[in-house]
């Protein structure tokens, strides 16, 4: 079985399906609803697929929530480690570094 993308993937996934489950409909049927394929929609709900931002507002809607409610919380720490965030104040900090050494 494939792995998680990430733990922001596999947060996001498990926030849709309980609030799928809480509505008390399918993946099918949602699905329907945001115009999403229901394979895919299951990929996305077990972590496996990273969802554009047209995707998870689609889903959201479907849903009748709020799209900040999928992602909040989140931050660098649930990002892939082989994919570590880089920091606009991380890039400021090398950038005067370099000009000081120029």
């Amino acid at each position: 079985m494939s792995q998680p993308q990430s733990e922001a993937a596999r947060v996001v996934g498990r926030r849709i399906s309980e609030h799928r489950r809480a509505a008390r409909i399918s993946q099918m049927e949602l699905g329907e609803l945001a115009g999403v394929h229901f394979t895919n929609l299951g990929r996305i709900e077990r972590g496996l697929a990273n969802p554009t931002l047209t995707t998870l507002v689609k889903i959201a809607v479907a849903l009748d929530i709020d799209p900040a409610e999928l992602v909040t919380g989140l931050g660098a720490d649930d990002l892939p480690e082989t994919e570590p965030p880089f920091r606009v104040r991380d890039f400021v900090r090398m950038r005067e570094h370099a000009q000081r050494s120029d």
